[in-house]
């Protein structure tokens, strides 16, 4: 007798998306996770004592463009979802700032104090690219068929004018984009660093829909879970638990168990098997699922998943324990005293230009010299995160490659290269000099590597370029969610629609699933 009816390889959000819309429907589910906790990229731990730590993602803002949480009633399962707003503050050399917020009146508001005409220019670009940002966040939530494809994008836009006009603007860089559509640098620079969260630089062709995002923003907001960003996949693996399922976590899968031409289980490596009835699904990177087939793996197959592309990193992290805020001089607060814009992602980058130069950099096999940063105080709305008084501070850099032409070390220069990320903070918040630090860990590529399983330390698994998306992630043959065997399907961030704290990838593939061995949609 199998152990479960389904069989999941990682316990990363995607995975354990699917597993419980999988065990919501009447399903054993059994998920074996090779770390201590549930979890993947989105966990919290106590690396200093006293201080909650996420290990990856922080801001949780793609997932409330789905159904998740009130389709698996997530609340019920100990998720406390804080609204935080504002979303982003941008601070300048020259002293300005403004703040993202939810509300589309309040942003203009505050771009106005920098630049009126840019104000206006926000609004207008808000308003011009809502219906397009609005079907691409639809057809993230389907299967990237032709059909639906067509459905949520092609087809909104016909052959009007209007629509050949903004395929123009799609195809290009959003650098570009960006710098047509506004008169000064400030707003492109929010926007566009933003945009650069998902790795490609502003001069990549095709990257405009990362900027066209920007509208989403002002419909979802921004939230964080109370206690940290693994809040969400504790209560996930306490949901699928409360309807029969397990999680067995300290279990490294060894190897996929394939007999005659399918898979029907998995081996540890402590030698443990665990078999399913009906099917397996592989939320690791893909290229871990290669390693786990082995030579099982059709040569076609192999030889795309190969071909993907993982590239080369781009970013790095370092968590804090402060013993204060960073203080801003374009929005000085008392001393010790919280500001509204720490609620926000605290966004340094100056100007695309400034972007563009630490991208060079990186395609140079080196560190960025001044690389753009963001900076994340969440301990400011949630009190659970830091012992009374004191505070976490997690610093995203952009750009680190994960192989260095230097031939240098990550494990000799995180360090370093985390000092020069707090150096480039010093010259927008004075206050943060190094006794400010209690103690802190750098997440370096490797580390990403290490720890998270993300290869080359790519947070996004593979290179989310127009090459590698929708019907070509991970391959053109599997970008259904099912995988090059029988009874194997897939999820995560090598899958349509990518990286991200969204849990779409999950929910795609339990349809996938259930499809397939109930004819039973979700």
């Amino acid at each position: 007798m199998a152990d479960c009816d389904v069989l999941i390889v990682g316990a990363g959000h995607n995975a354990l998306v699917c597993a419980a819309y999988i065990a919501q429907a009447g399903y054993r589910v059994l998920v074996l996770e090779r770390r201590h906790k549930a979890g993947g990229a989105v966990v919290t731990e106590e690396i200093i004592p006293g201080y909650q730590f996420d290990l990856g993602g922080s801001a949780h803002i793609l997932i409330h463009h789905t159904p998740i949480v009130s389709d698996l009633r997530l609340t019920d399962y100990g998720l406390d979802y804080l609204d935080l707003d504002p979303l982003f503050f941008a601070p300048f050399p020259d002293g300005k700032s403004f703040t993202v917020y939810k509300s589309l009146d309040q942003t203009c508001e505050s771009i106005a104090a920098v630049s009126p005409q840019d104000a206006d220019a926000y609004r207008a670009f808000i308003e011009h690219w809502l219906p397009t940002a609005e079907g691409v966040a639809q057809a993230f939530l389907h299967a990237p068929t032709p059909l639906n494809l067509g459905r949520y994008l092609v087809f909104r836009y016909g052959f009007s004018r209007r629509g050949m006009d903004d395929i123009n603007d799609i195809i290009r860089g959003y650098g570009q984009l960006l710098r047509q559509s506004f008169s000064g640098t400030h707003v492109p620079a929010l926007i566009g660093w933003m945009a650069a969260q998902s790795g490609p630089p502003p001069t990549e062709p095709f990257s405009a829909p990362f900027a066209l995002w920007q509208p989403m923003y002002h419909v979802s907001g921004m939230k964080r879970p109370r206690g940290g960003s693994g809040m969400l996949t504790q209560a996930l693996a306490r949901m699928i638990e409360a309807h029969g399922g397990s999680v067995l976590t300290n279990s490294p899968v060894r190897r996929l168990l394939v007999e005659h031409g399918r898979v029907f289980g998995a081996e540890t490596e402590t030698g443990e098997r665990h078999t399913a009835s009906r099917a397996v699904v592989s939320g690791a990177h893909i290229h871990t699922t290669l390693r786990l087939l082995g030579d099982h793996t059709p040569p076609k197959a192999r030889d795309l998943i190969e071909k993907s592309r993982i590239g080369n990193g781009f970013g790095m992290v370092v968590r804090c324990a402060v013993d204060e805020l960073p203080n801003y001089s374009a929005a000085p607060t008392p001393e010790g005293g919280i500001g509204l814009h720490h609620t926000a992602m605290q966004f340094i980058c100056p100007d695309l230009g400034y972007l563009e130069r630490a991208y060079a950099d990186y395609l140079a096999g080196r560190p960025s010299s001044e690389p753009g940063l963001i900076a994340m105080t969440w301990s400011a709305v949630d009190a659970t995160l830091a012992p009374p008084g004191k505070h976490v501070l997690f610093l995203w850099g952009q750009y680190y490659p994960y192989e260095l032409t230097s031939g240098e070390s990550w494990d000799d220069i995180g360090e370093r290269e985390a000092h020069r990320m707090f150096e480039v903070l010093r010259r927008y918040a004075p206050n943060m000099t190094p006794d400010k630090i209690i103690g802190w860990l750098v997440e370096t590529p490797l580390y990403l590597e290490r720890e998270l399983g993300l290869y080359r330390g790519n947070v996004m698994h593979l290179d989310m370029s127009i090459d590698q998306m929708f019907l070509l992630r991970p391959a053109l043959t599997m970008s259904s969610y099912r995988g090059p065997l029988k009874g194997l399907y897939l999820t995560g961030a090598s899958t349509h629609p990518g990286g991200g704290i969204m849990g779409a990838s999950g929910r795609n593939a339990a349809a996938a699933v259930l499809k397939d061995v109930s004819r039973r949609k979700i």
